[in-house]
Parts: C-alpha cells; structure tokens; sequence
C-alpha cells in the first residue's frame, strides 16, 4: 500500500526546526517544503515529464507563500499535466512572454511602426511625425509595456497637449496613436486599440480655411509692404510679392534653387518630384508646373538675383546659405506687417483664385490649374497640358497687372470681353472657345 502521508499545517511549519542539513516536510501529491539550515523554507512540487524524467517545480519561499498559495499552486500544475501540458515548459513560456511583454514598450512599437511608414511618406511628414512624438507622448506612455496602456494614461497624454493651446496637434497625435495600435495589433503586442474608444474625450476642433485677406483689402497691404514700416529685409520683401504674383505653395518658393530658373527666357519651370503631388508615394503626379511668370515676376527675380544670386537658393538662410529660409519666415513677416491670424502664406493662394475669378474673369479650371491642382481625371489632365498654358500665361501676367492697378502702379486691366461663337463664348484674343 502506498505510503499515507499526513498533510502539514501552519503550525507545523512554523515549528520546524532548521538542521544541520536541509530536510523536507511532505504534504502530499508531489509537494513539500525544503527546510534550510539557515531557516529560510522553500515550497518545491516534483512530477514526472512525459519522458518519464522527473523533474521539480520551486513554488516560492514561505511564509510569502502561505500554505493555502502553495496548494492552489499544485492544483493548477496537477491540472496542466493531465492536459498534458510540461509545467516547466508552460513556466518558462509564461516567463518569456511577460520578458516580452515587458520589452514591447509604446515608444519600441511606435518606432518600428514609424520606420515601415518612413518610405512612403515625405521627409517632412515624417520628421514631424517622430518629432512629435518625442515631445508629447514618449515622455507620458513611452516606457509602458503598449499591452498595459489605459485609456486615463493616453487621455492625460492628449490632453497636456490641448491644455497648452495645441488642440489641433492633440488630435493628429491621436490619429498617430490610433495607426500605432493598430499596428501592435496586427503584430500581436496587444488585442484592443484604444483610441478607438476615445471619440469624445478631446475638444471638437472646427475645420477652418487657412486666413487670407480679400480682394478689397488687396491695396491697404500693398500699401503697408511699400512702407516696409516692418523694416524687412529686401528678399524677405521680394518672397512675399512673388507669393502674391505666383501664389506658389511656401514650399514650392522657399525651396527653389537657381538652377530652376532661366532669366533670360524668362521661364520657371517646377520639377515634379518637388511639387506636393510628385511626392505621392503612389500614383505621383510626373507633371512639371510651368510657374508662368509675368513681366513684374520676371523683374523681382532679376533683382533677386543681384542680391542671392550666388547661393543654391533663391532664399538662402542667414545661417547656413547651404539651406532655404525656413517655413515660418512668410508668416513671421506677415506678422509683422499686422497680419497675424489675418494672414498666411496659403492665403496667397486663396486671394488669387477668388480675385482672378471674380474681377479678371478667368474659368475655375485655368486657375486651378496655375494652383497646380489635380485635374478631375486623365482626359481632363490631357486636355489641362495641351490648351491651359498659354491661357495660364495670359492670366498671370494680368493678375500682375491687376496688383498694378490697385496699388496705383498702372492702369487696371481690360476685363476680358466674352462673345458668342458657335453657341460657345470665346475671350476676345484667346485661342479657342470654353464654356463659361
């Protein structure tokens, strides 16, 4: 018959006295508890691998582990073994995956995440992508395991952001956030996206168009730009009037070299891989932007030159002429011509769509065009390259002259007299008919 053994007691334990060598006290099914002589108690549990070897599980030290926490943990381990299931496998597995765990911090997956979206975004996206990161939340959730996150840890991330004034910054770092969760699911570092459930949680933010003066405020600016009461410097100057004349992106001005410019025929030619469709990692726009230049553009250019000339760029920075003037200095400079939240380098763009329209006359798809839009479709795209440009040419050097006029410069611009030919109206000196 099998040898009973009595089952121990906490009393028992505690009596135990430590001996010259270590002994066990036995309490049934594989498990007992190994008597140091130093004192110390240690729960151990011996079973037999499917091999038939035996091997022992320790369990922890008592008193930490109670009695009571010691027979629970048997039961579990009895049980994975009639799954058959190796307990010292399954231990070794369960410390692996929480080593894991504990690895797979936020701030890891996001880079990893960022890193596989690095070639398909631009240079700029993605320097400001990890830059804000780095600023605003690797310093709150970074160091956590993504798995442990809650939904309060994130929220206070976001909103520290909002509280500072940076609504708009919270809410793309949430769209951010929401990318790098879905992206841990995907690769198994957690099973809940948690952004998901944070619809309500930050301020609504109104879409709003970027701040551009109108039509009627055009003299009072060019009026204060003469002055230069602002005191600027003469490229500084020259940028604002070639965003006014060719209402360029700020990108597309700032960024220009030399080398895209031919003064003596007069042309600006943009490359397609600077112009913010060519830097669509898919289907990009292979299209060159013909800038058109006016005789006044051509002017500010010449004297431009005289000035920057000799640097890579157009609009070199004061500190280091290998680079352009940064993106902030047109709209610094409007700030200190008084038109701060009134506004912007993309307002340029705005006034001269509505303007050139309304009092120039000009068909919405010839200006969108010289905005460097994307036409509607590809027969739209064929026929925008084969019949636009001279028009586009016309209308920039009439814009000029428009700006002219109101500043008191010159005489205001005949506005185009439409007739009817053929059922459709034609621009008196165009090349063709349109529709109106």
């Amino acid at each position: 018959m099998p040898k009973i053994i009595a089952p121990l007691t906490d009393l028992l334990i505690r009596n135990a006295k430590p001996r010259e060598r270590p002994y066990k006290m036995f309490d049934g099914d594989g498990m007992y508890l190994v008597v140091a002589p130093t004192g110390s108690r240690i729960w151990r549990f011996k079973f037999r691998q499917a091999n038939g070897k035996e091997n022992t599980l320790t369990f922890g030290p008592y008193p930490e582990i109670t009695l009571q926490d010691a027979r629970e943990k048997r039961l579990a381990t009895r049980r994975l073994l009639l799954q058959g299931i190796d307990p010292a496998k399954h231990r070794d597995d369960a410390k692996r995956l929480a080593k894991d765990k504990a690895s797979n911090t936020f701030e890891k997956i996001a880079r990893e995440w960022h890193g596989n979206k690095v070639p398909t975004w631009s240079e700029r996206t993605a320097k400001n992508t990890i830059q804000r990161l780095q600023a605003d939340i690797f310093p709150a959730i970074g160091r956590m395991p993504i798995d442990e996150i809650k939904h309060r840890d994130l929220i206070a991330a976001l909103r520290k952001i909002e509280e500072r004034g940076a609504s708009e910054v919270a809410h793309r770092l949430r769209a951010v956030c929401a990318s790098i969760f879905s992206y841990a699911i995907q690769c198994g570092f957690t099973e809940r996206n948690l952004v998901t459930d944070m619809k309500d949680v930050l301020k609504t933010v109104r879409a709003g168009h970027f701040a551009a003066i109108s039509a009627d405020e055009l003299p009072q600016f060019l009026a204060i730009l003469d002055r230069n009461e602002a005191r600027m410097f003469a490229p500084t100057r020259i940028a604002l009037r070639l965003m006014l004349l060719c209402f360029v992106r700020t990108s597309e001005l700032i960024e220009t070299p030399w080398s895209e410019i031919d003064l003596e025929r007069g042309e600006w030619i943009i490359p397609w891989q600077r112009m913010k469709r060519g830097k669509l990692t898919v289907n990009p726009d292979m299209t060159n932007h013909h800038v058109c230049l006016s005789r006044q553009a051509l002017e500010l250019l010449r004297e431009l030159h005289a000035i920057t000339g000799r640097s890579q760029y157009l609009f070199p920075n004061q500190r280091d002429h290998e680079k352009p003037i940064s993106n902030n200095t047109i709209l610094v400079a409007l700030g200190r011509m008084g038109y701060k939240g009134k506004m912007t380098g993309h307002g340029f763009r705005a006034l001269a769509m509505s303007t050139i329209k309304e009092r120039l006359g000009y068909r919405h798809e010839v200006v969108d065009r010289q905005l460097a839009h994307a036409p509607k479709d590809k027969v739209a795209s064929a026929y925008d390259r084969a019949q636009f440009l001279a028009e586009r040419r016309r209308m920039m050097q009439d814009w000029a002259d428009y700006i002219d006029a109101v500043s008191g410069k010159g005489a205001p611009p005949q506005t185009p007299r439409l007739t009817l030919v053929s059922g459709e109206f034609s621009r008196d000196g165009g090349t063709g008919g349109h529709h109106v």
